[in-house]
């Protein structure tokens, strides 16, 4: 045990891996916030959808060449982001639909551009790498930690500053219409938030993994707990303990960042699962 508290020290004493841990506790703890929402508006596989859009936005920019792909990504991503929700709602396109659409075509167009354009002589292990997440979040630039923390600290405070509106359009948009609040203007802005979520987190799982990021915490959260608040904070407690956990596991053990703090985020799920089952759960 002394012999992995010591490597853990020696780990953190240099700046790539702290850079990792800030940028990972961040990512998580935005995932989380709007998770609960989404989970309970029954928009879970929205993240999924926009995920693979992120993919194939990624694709596009590596064959034009860009550098930087961050702007295209996040511009496209909350393009579709938008899209999704105005889908949603058309009588021809049902949401699920929409999300499949969007989905599974970004995925193939994606795939299809970087095997006809390759720039890279290992397209299965930048595609694997994408997908499932890489040690990239180890190499990260300051430019990215920068970009993370001014992102993440934007989530934060429209979740604070809209709580109660998010609150009202999450169980009632009718009745949130009804009292004058504008329930399509905060779903709009709460699936442009989700799309900046998706983008900054693909650095840490991976676009196949991220909607589990927001999921799993937000699931957890509700096997224990019954109120909107009690969830939240919940919600956001396990998502920074499983990123932290899988993110420092990854790193001693050498696996994979994002599949390691997925399976952190399940092994927390059925604990929380039992606990509810014993407890019933709490008011």
């Amino acid at each position: 045990m002394a012999d992995i508290f010591n490597t853990l020290a020696f780990y953190l004493q240099k700046p790539f891996v702290v850079n990792a841990v800030i940028v990972g506790v961040l990512i998580a703890l935005c995932s989380s916030l709007l998770g609960v929402t989404l989970v309970l508006k029954r928009y879970s596989f929205i993240g999924d959808g926009l995920s693979h859009v992120a993919f194939g936005a990624m694709a596009v920019a590596a064959v034009v060449g860009f550098t930087d792909d961050m702007p295209l990504v996040l511009a496209v991503t909350v393009i579709s982001a938008v899209l999704l929700l105005r889908m949603g709602k058309n009588a021809k396109i049902k949401g699920d639909a929409a999300i499949a659409m969007i989905s599974v075509g970004s995925l193939a167009v994606g795939y299809l551009l970087m095997n006809l354009f390759s720039t890279s002589s290992n397209i299965s292990g930048d595609v694997c790498s994408t997908l499932f997440g890489s040690t990239s979040i180890l190499t990260l630039s300051p430019f990215d930690v920068w970009m993370c923390v001014i992102l993440s600290i934007v989530v934060v405070l429209f979740f604070v500053l809209f709580y109660n509106r998010i609150f009202s359009v999450t169980f009632d948009e009718s009745f949130a219409q009804a009292t004058g609040q504008r329930a399509n203007v905060y779903n709009l802005l709460i699936a442009i938030v989700i799309a900046v979520i998706i983008v900054v987190s693909m650095q840490l799982v991976g676009s196949l993994l991220i909607s589990a990021l927001v999921i799993f915490p937000a699931l957890s959260a509700m096997r224990v707990f019954k109120s909107f608040r009690s969830v939240t904070i919940c919600s956001a407690i396990v998502s920074v303990v499983c990123a932290l956990t899988g993110l420092l596991t990854s790193i001693l053990a050498g696996t994979p960042v994002g599949s390691t703090i997925v399976a952190a985020d399940i092994v927390v799920f059925i604990i929380f699962s039992i606990i509810g089952k014993i407890t019933g759960g709490k008011e």
